[in-house]
């Protein structure tokens, strides 16, 4: 079923900048003095939405600007939020991005 997501505030990097509702994130060179807590990701530039799955088929559609480097999936609640990490199906994330002129399935080895 198509999933209408809601991005977290809390669990976004600090050069995350979100819309006021929730629907669009943007990349700041600058940090945001925001208050760190366990949920949020301090090194990896991700954010994770609000709503949860724990079975079933869910998709939904993304628009990505003209930026050079992206990437967009899924990720375990209990992903490591904490330092540096590796987008890859072994730290619990799914995903799929754009580096340059590359698009690529961002799994270990890379695809």
């Amino acid at each position: 079923s198509l999933v209408s997501l809601t991005l977290d505030p809390e669990t976004a990097h600090p050069r995350l900048v979100l819309s006021e509702d929730g629907k669009r994130v943007r990349w700041e060179d600058t940090r945001q003095p925001l208050p760190d807590n366990p949920k949020r990701f301090d090194s990896s530039r991700c954010v994770l939405g609000c709503q949860g799955f724990t079975g079933g088929r869910h998709y939904w559609e993304v628009e990505v600007g003209d930026g050079e480097a992206w990437a967009v999936g899924v990720a375990k609640e209990s992903v490591r939020r904490k330092g540096r990490i590796s987008v890859n199906p072994k730290v619990g994330i799914w995903a799929v991005g754009q580096c340059g002129s590359q698009y690529q399935a961002l799994t270990s080895p890379t695809v």
